[in-house]
């Protein structure tokens, strides 16, 4: 595809927060161009892929104006349903907690919201490196060329490293334990519990941090680990925990022995809260740019969508002279500003927590009568 020399609203990174804000703009009549560095829409991934139904989402996050996406969307992206939560204590005791949701596969996921943003009207513009941003002129190389594109509004949906942040001054406090690293296998031949995504604690595995298992269906799962490099043990990296967590753990272990690792996955997850500022005068950020996920457990699907939709709107509402573009910081965080808050603050209470087993095993057996 050749871009045209000009666009209404600019998006940098077609993942969940990117698409969605592409989607809404779009449908507002808006020329949209969609800038995505990967070859693959959806690949590599960098999550667990873990998504809680409607009707969760609406007690999580009870004041945001969901978007459509997030209320329906195909059996073909949905690896296995769940029903169940449970919290694996260092001692081994298991306590949690109903919930259903859906162990998607993020791959078909994003590459459905990219086509719903196409259809919707967005230009689409896979594997292309953006280089510089300049105002709202965009610099970009990649399969289709080199180009120059200029556009009214700049979105940045381009991840914790965003270089739209960055450009515009948006970045947040330097924090080394707001800086979480996800590192995950997808296994085959594992035998877990189909019905329950489990969360595993114990510093020796997950200092400060917790192990995952969701399965995916059949005898296939997906298992990670989520830490910060700043409580890494000397010489340790987060494939060493998962690996020690994977072959070592004493229930875990028993699970996954016999399993094969099918694909590696990481990505940094930014578990220290929004920027200050996440609006300019002619730029947005949205999605894991801005801080949009739930710092307790990292889970961002849902909130950098619903940003997606805010940005996507408030960029429509700008270039129709209805709001100030600087308007949009306000309106995410009346949406779900108190839950992103409440999170990273029981995350900082957490964290000392979680560095004692003790105290972890005092701290799950109290949530909950579930076994």
């Amino acid at each position: 595809m050749i871009p045209e020399k000009s666009y209404d609203v600019i998006i940098i990174g077609a993942g969940p927060a990117g698409s969605t804000a592409a989607t809404y703009a779009a449908q507002r009549g808006m020329s949209v161009l969609l800038v995505d560095k990967k070859k693959d829409i959806g690949v590599p991934l960098q999550c667990g892929g873990f998504l809680p139904h409607l009707e969760t989402l609406k007690e999580l996050i009870p004041g945001a104006n969901l978007p459509f996406t997030l209320e329906e969307y195909p059996s073909s992206c949905v690896h296995a349903t769940t029903s169940f939560q449970r919290f694996i204590a260092p001692n081994g005791v298991s306590k949690g907690f109903e919930v259903q949701g859906d162990a998607l596969d993020r791959r078909r996921f994003d590459k459905h919201l990219a086509t719903v943003a196409a259809k919707a009207g967005a230009h689409l513009l896979i594997a292309t490196n953006v280089l510089e941003v300049t105002g709202t002129i965009v610099t970009m190389d990649g399969a289709f060329g080199r180009y120059e594109v200029e556009g009214k509004v700049i979105i940045g949906a381009d991840g914790p490293n965003s270089m739209v942040a960055a450009s515009k001054g948006m970045l947040r406090e330097p924090d080394p334990m707001g800086i979480s690293t996800a590192f995950e296998y997808e296994l085959s031949g594992v035998n877990v519990d189909k019905e329950a995504v489990e969360m595993y604690f114990g510093k020796d595995y997950v200092p400060g941090g917790y192990a995952w298992i969701i399965s995916q269906g059949d005898d296939r799962a997906n298992i990670g680990v989520g830490i910060r490099e700043a409580l890494f043990a000397e010489h340790m990296c987060a494939r060493d925990y998962l690996n020690r967590f994977m072959h070592k753990h004493p229930i875990a272990s028993e699970k996954l022995k016999e399993g094969t690792i099918l694909s590696v996955i990481s990505g940094l997850v930014p578990v220290g809260g929004a920027p200050k500022i996440t609006a300019t005068k002619d730029t947005l950020i949205a999605g894991d740019a801005a801080g949009h996920l739930i710092a307790t457990n990292g889970g961002g699907i849902s909130t950098s969508m619903v940003g997606g939709k805010i940005a996507g709107e408030s960029a429509a509402d700008f270039l129709e002279g209805k709001c100030k573009l600087e308007e949009y910081d306000t309106r995410w965080r009346v949406q779900m500003g108190m839950e992103i808050r409440t999170a990273v603050y029981v995350r900082k209470l957490m964290d000392k927590l979680m560095l004692s087993d003790s105290m972890m095993n005092i701290a799950i057996k109290t949530i909950s009568l579930h076994k």
